[in-house]
C-alpha cells in the first residue's frame, strides 16, 4: 500500500473538509481540499492524486458530473464517493460510473480509514500493473526472440496455456527467462488487466512467509498491529507467481497445497475462510522430481503445480538464437545508453557462439550491454567483449586435452571468477549474469562458501 499518498478532498461543507483533512494527515498523507467541482477538475489537471474523496451533492457542478469527467480523463482514477443523501440508486449509479466505493454520511473515522486504506491498496496495484505492462512489452521480446525449434515450442505452449486457468510449472536454469514466460502466460490470459503478484520464495524470511502469503489479522502475533492482506488476496482476480518454489519448507508446502487445491486461505489468527480467485504459476531451477524422491518436496503439491509443465532450454542448447538476441540487445542498449553501435563483427560473434553461457540470456544481455557501453567503434569487436569469462580461443585441442564435465567446468569457472573479484560475491554474481541466491547455492554446492 502507498504509505504517503496524495489525496484530493472535494466537499462544499467546510466541517467535512476539515474532518477528512485531519484524519488523512494523521494517517501520514498529503491532502488538498477544494469546495466545488470546478476547482476539483482544475486541480486534477495540475496534480496527480492517488485517491479522490468526492461529495456527490454540491451546488453548481454535481459530484456525479465531476465523477464522469474524472473517469473519462483517467479511467484508473480511484474515487471514493461520499454523500449525506445516500440511496441505493445513487450508490449503484456511482459505482457503475467508475467510483471505487460509496460511503454515506455521517461516517466514523475508523470506517473512513478502512475505505481509504483499501483504496490505496487498489491504487498500488494499478500503478504496479501500469509499470508491468510496459515491462512486459519489452521483456516478452527478450524471452521470445529466436527461430530455434525449442523456442518455437515454448511460444506454442504459452499460446495454449495462456487462455486457460490451469496451473503452470516452469522449470529451467537461472537466467533462462522463467518469470518472463510467466508474465507472457498472464498477458495471454483473460486476467491480463488484473494483478500479477510475484512471491520470491528464495528471499522471504521463513517466520514471515506464511503471513506474506495469507495475511494476518490484528493481534495475531507480536507486532501485528493491524490486519494485513497477503499475496493471495492482493492477487485476487489475477495471477500469483511463485518464483523458486522449490525453496519453501515442507510446513509451508502443506498450507500452500490447500490454497492451490481449494483456492481458499485463512489469514493468520482468523478461522474465517477467504475465497481467492487466482491463477497459479510456479517456477524453479531445481529438479523437483528428485526433491520429491528425497522427501524434500511434497508429491501431491508437485503434481498440483505441474498441470502444465514448461521446461525452458538453456541458451547453450539454442545457440542458433544467439545472433538474433545479440542484435536485439544492441538495439535495446543503443537506445538506453544513447549509443550508435551498428552491429557485431564476425570474430566477436564467433566468440559468443563458442561460449556455453552458464548464466543464459541474462548473462548474454549483461555482456552485450557492457560491450555497447565500452565500444569506441561502430561495430562491436572481440576486444570489446573484454571479460575474463569470455576468453574463448579458436584452437584445436591437443591430443593430451583433458575432457571435463560441465559441472567441473562450471566449478572452475566460478572459482576463477570469484578469485578475479577477490571474493566479492555481488560482483561475481553480476559478472556471471546470475542472481545472488543462485550464486550462493552454487558456492555451497562446490564448497566455496567458507
Amino acid at each position: 500500500m502507498i504509505k504517503s499518498a496524495h489525496i484530493l478532498v472535494v466537499d462544499d461543507e467546510e466541517i467535512m473538509r476539515d474532518s477528512c483533512y485531519q484524519i488523512l494527515t494523521e494517517m501520514g498523507h498529503h491532502v488538498v481540499c477544494v469546495e466545488n467541482g470546478h476547482d476539483a477538475l482544475n486541480q486534477i489537471k495540475k496534480e496527480i492524486f492517488d485517491v479522490i474523496i468526492l461529495d456527490l451533492k454540491m451546488p453548481g457542478l454535481s459530484g456525479m458530473d465531476v465523477l464522469r469527467q474524472m473517469i473519462t480523463s483517467d479511467p484508473d482514477a480511484i474515487v471514493i464517493v461520499i454523500t449525506g443523501y445516500a440511496t441505493v440508486d445513487s450508490a449503484v449509479q456511482a459505482m457503475k460510473t467508475g467510483a471505487f466505493d460509496f460511503l454515506p454520511k455521517p461516517f466514523n473515522p475508523g470506517e473512513f480509514r478502512i475505505i481509504v486504506q483499501r483504496a490505496l491498496e487498489k491504487r498500488a496495484l494499478v500503478l504496479e500493473n501500469l509499470y508491468l505492462k510496459g515491462e512486459i512489452e519489452i521483456s516478452l521480446e527478450d524471452a521470445m526472440i529466436g527461430q530455434s525449434q525449442s523456442i518455437k515450442k515454448i511460444k506454442g505452449l504459452i499460446q495454449k496455456a495462456g487462455p486457460t486457468d490451469s496451473t503452470v510449472l516452469i522449470t529451467g536454469e537461472s537466467g533462462t527467462g522463467k518469470e518472463i514466460v510467466a508474465r507472457s502466460i498472464h498477458a495471454e490470459s483473460s486476467r491480463k488487466d488484473n494483478p500479477f503478484v510475484t512471491v520470491d520464495c528464495g528471499s522471504l524470511v521463513e517466520n514471515l512467509f506464511e503471513s506474506e502469503l495469507f495475511g494476518h489479522v490484528k493481534g495475531a502475533f507480536t507486532g501485528a498491529t493491524k490486519t494485513q492482506y497477503g499475496r493471495f488476496e492482493l492477487a485476487n482476480t489475477g495471477t500469483i507467481f511463485f518464483d523458486e518454489v522449490g525453496n519453501i519448507t515442507t510446513q509451508i508446502q502443506a498450507k500452500l497445497l490447500r490454497a492451490v487445491q481449494e483456492r481458499e486461505i485463512n489469514r493468520i489468527g482468523s478461522a474465517q475462510t477467504v475465497q481467492v480467485n487466482v491463477r497459479i504459476i510456479a517456477a524453479t531451477n531445481m529438479d523437483l522430481a528428485s526433491a520429491v524422491a528425497e522427501g524434500n518436496f511434497r508429491e501431491d503439491l508437485f503434481y498440483r503445480l505441474g498441470v502444465i509443465p514448461i521446461d525452458l532450454p538453456p541458451l547453450r542448447a539454442r545457440k542458433k538464437d544467439i545472433p538474433l538476441l545479440v542484435d536485439f540487445f544492441i538495439n535495446k542498449y543503443n537506445k538506453k545508453r544513447k549509443k550508435k553501435i551498428q552491429g557485431i563483427s564476425k570474430d566477436a560473434l564467433e566468440t559468443l557462439l563458442q561460449y556455453d553461457w552458464p548464466g543464459n540470456i541474462r548473462e548474454l544481455e549483461n555482456t552485450i550491454e557492457r560491450a555497447v557501453v565500452l565500444s569506441d567503434q561502430d561495430v562491436i569487436q572481440s576486444d570489446d567483449l573484454w571479460c575474463f569469462h569470455l576468453t574463448v580461443q579458436k584452437r584445436k585441442f591437443p591430443e593430451s586435452f583433458e575432457m571435463k564435465s560441465l559441472e567441473e567446468l562450471e566449478k572452475e569457472h566460478i572459482k576463477n571468477t570469484l578469485a578475479h573479484f577477490n571474493g566479492q560475491k555481488m560482483k561475481t554474481a553480476n559478472a556471471l549474469g546470475v542472481d545472488r541466491k543462485t550464486l550462493w547455492t552454487k558456492l555451497k554446492k562446490y564448497g566455496f562458501d567458507d
